[in-house]
Order: C-alpha cells, then sequence, then structure tokens
C-alpha cells in the first residue's frame, strides 16, 4: 500500500523544482497527479517521466478559467479531487524602492491570487468527497525580511489566507496547512545562488551546513497529503535549515 493509494492531487508549478519532485514523489505512493505549469513543455516532460497516474495540463494560476479547467480535467480523467498543493510561484530579487507597481502586482497575482483561486476552485469537490488536504506553499520569507517585499507580502498572505480557509472548513473535513521553505536549491533559486556574495550570505544565515533540497520539502508534503495527518490543520511546519532558529 503507498500512503497516497486512490488519492487524486492537483499539484502546481511542477515542471520544475519542487512541484516536480513532489509531482513524482505523490505518483510513486500511489496517487493519480494532475500536474500543472505556465511551461506545458517542461510539466509534459515531467508526466511522461511518471506515466499513466498523471496528466500534465498548462495551467496560469492568476485565471480563473485555467482553474475550472484544471478542476474538470482532474475529474474527467480521475473522478475526483482529494488534495491540492499550491506550488507555483515567481519571485525577484528587488530592493523596496525599485519595486513597480507592475512587478508587485505580479508577485502578487502569481503566489498568493492563485493559492485563493486554487483553493476556492477545489474546496466543494473535496466537501462532496467527505474531506480533502490543501497544503500552501509559503516561504521563511513571510517571517523574515529581504530584498523581496512583495514576495515576504504574498507569502505572508498565503499564511493568513491558510489559517482562514483551515477554520472555515473543518467542519467539512477540508484541511489547510501550509509548508515554510528556507533556501531550496532549485531552477526559481539559482539566479540568485549564480551570484557568490549572496550565495555566501544565504550559507551563513542557515544552521545546518548545507542548502535544502527538493525532497526536504516534498516529504513534509506528502505527510500533509496523506492520511497520515489526519488531525492536522490550520498548521505551519517550517523547513529552513535552522534559519529562523538563528
Amino acid at each position: 500500500m503507498g500512503r497516497l493509494d486512490g488519492k487524486v492531487a492537483i499539484i502546481t508549478g511542477a515542471a520544475s523544482g519542487m512541484g516536480a519532485c513532489e509531482a513524482r514523489m505523490f505518483a510513486a505512493e500511489g496517487a493519480r497527479v494532475v500536474a500543472t505549469d505556465i511551461d506545458e513543455a517542461g510539466v509534459r516532460e515531467v508526466v511522461r517521466g511518471i506515466g499513466a497516474n498523471a496528466i500534465a495540463l498548462r495551467h496560469d494560476v492568476t485565471r480563473e478559467h485555467d482553474w475550472a479547467g484544471a478542476v474538470e480535467a482532474a475529474i474527467d480523467a480521475f473522478g475526483r479531487i482529494d488534495v491540492l498543493v499550491n506550488n507555483a510561484a515567481i519571485h525577484y530579487e528587488t530592493r523596496f524602492a525599485d519595486i513597480t507597481l507592475d512587478e508587485w502586482r505580479r508577485v502578487l497575482a502569481v503566489d498568493l491570487d492563485g493559492t485563493f483561486l486554487g483553493t476556492q476552485a477545489v474546496v466543494p469537490h473535496m466537501i462532496a468527497n467527505g474531506g480533502g488536504s490543501i497544503v500552501n506553499i509559503s516561504s521563511v520569507a513571510a517571517m523574515i525580511g529581504g530584498s523581496f517585499a512583495h514576495y515576504s507580502a504574498a507569502k505572508g498572505g498565503i499564511r493568513a489566507l491558510t489559517r482562514a480557509t483551515a477554520v472555515e472548513y473543518a467542519q467539512h473535513n477540508v484541511r489547510a496547512n501550509s509548508v515554510y521553505p528556507g533556501l531550496i536549491e532549485t531552477p526559481l533559486t539559482a539566479g540568485a545562488l549564480a551570484n557568490p556574495e549572496i550565495r555566501e550570505m544565504l550559507r551563513a544565515a542557515t544552521a545546518l551546513p548545507r542548502f535544502g533540497r527538493a525532497e526536504d520539502i516534498g516529504y513534509c508534503v506528502l505527510y500533509l497529503a496523506s492520511d497520515e495527518s489526519a488531525f492536522a490543520t490550520g498548521a505551519e511546519f517550517v523547513i529552513d535549515g535552522g534559519v529562523t532558529a538563528k
């Protein structure tokens, strides 16, 4: 028996990094996976490696119409929705004074609006199934400052949104939890880590002697998607190598 046998999961941002890792881990544990990303070629390649228990969709998480299509595809392919992982995100290293309104709105649209729209789209189906699990990927940027005020604001919004979702839908056995990665080596962070000065600053801020890997987050997300976490809702799981402990 796999830890996710019989469950159907939508995972956004699944073309690379943590989302791709989660899609592979979920499928290996018996889930049927709807892997979505705005990078259609990338997410199709991920699904090709998984096989028949996954489908790939091009999906802009900022669009209600795309969310309706993702939900419809999941129901058509697999008959139900048990898990949603709101993983899709963008990040810019921009000093506060240099953030344009357009950049601010773009980051909040993808990172926060996408999480809200996804939650709103799947909850009715989870209620109809007798429950479900929503896993929202926030960031330690919700707890600490840096040259990414828009990203921090969006991820802080996810923190509050997750709690609100958990409380409102607990009576329907729909759980919502949030995960707070520290520095994880993925394509999203590759640009920053390529700068020796930034890399050393981030290394010094991390208590453990390495940066995180996608699997470090994936195992936590897998736990939250499974029935092992059946009594966890509205909770926050910080996986940051000790950044917030220092």
